[in-house]
């Protein structure tokens, strides 16, 4: 099967698609758009949005789906039921608290973007990293069931994306999500990415 991923070239919400392909030790092609290039090809992307991961020619779009898809794959879906609805809710909780950060980002205006930015600082992300931090020192150090699940790695390779985006370092005092971050950067197919593509 070949595989081509299309995204912008940085990590943002392609980067754990390329941690689960590279998790599955898959061969694929990295296609990475100039984020310049966008205005002129995003009428060719179904939907107008990427990531979209091509698998033999087959074009699929929606990120998380494309994660749960390679996640089952690779058993990082959930032993069962349950434990696949718990993974879904650590992603969708942390996709919450990602939305914010983004909303403060694209913000165009510099008034409402800084009044965005106190309520970053002093509400929303303590708020959030602290119920994240709870989660994984309860799960052992991971965020579902005390064993690495997709939630960890789509979480670790999306936290250095918004770290950046929002100037503040999310990890500092959160000494169980900085574990997490270690032990998912330690599993030898996601090092080797990431040395490679750092």
């Amino acid at each position: 099967m070949t595989y081509k991923l299309t995204y912008f070239n940085f990590a943002g919400l392609g980067e754990p698609i390329r941690y689960l392909l590279s998790y599955l030790d898959i061969d694929f092609e990295d296609n990475r758009i100039d984020y310049e290039k966008w205005p002129s090809i995003k009428h060719t992307i179904p939907y107008g949005k990427v990531p979209i991961l091509e698998i033999d020619g087959k074009v699929l779009n929606q990120s998380l789906a494309i994660c749960r898809y390679l996640a089952k794959k690779a058993n990082l879906a959930g032993s069962d039921d349950w434990e696949s609805l718990l993974i879904d809710i650590a992603v969708d909780n942390f996709n919450d608290f990602a939305q914010n950060i983004k909303a403060y980002w694209f913000d165009t205006n510099e008034e409402s973007k800084a009044a965005k930015y106190v309520t970053l600082v002093n509400e929303t992300i303590p708020y959030y990293m602290e119920k994240f931090e709870n989660i994984v020192a309860e799960n052992n150090g991971y965020f579902v069931n005390g064993k690495l699940s997709w939630a960890d790695l789509f979480i670790v390779s999306v936290m250095d994306f918004l770290i950046h985006k929002s100037n503040i370092d999310l990890l500092k005092d959160h000494p169980n999500l900085q574990g997490l971050r270690e032990k998912v950067l330690a599993v030898p197919k996601i090092k080797s990415w990431v040395e490679k593509h750092q």
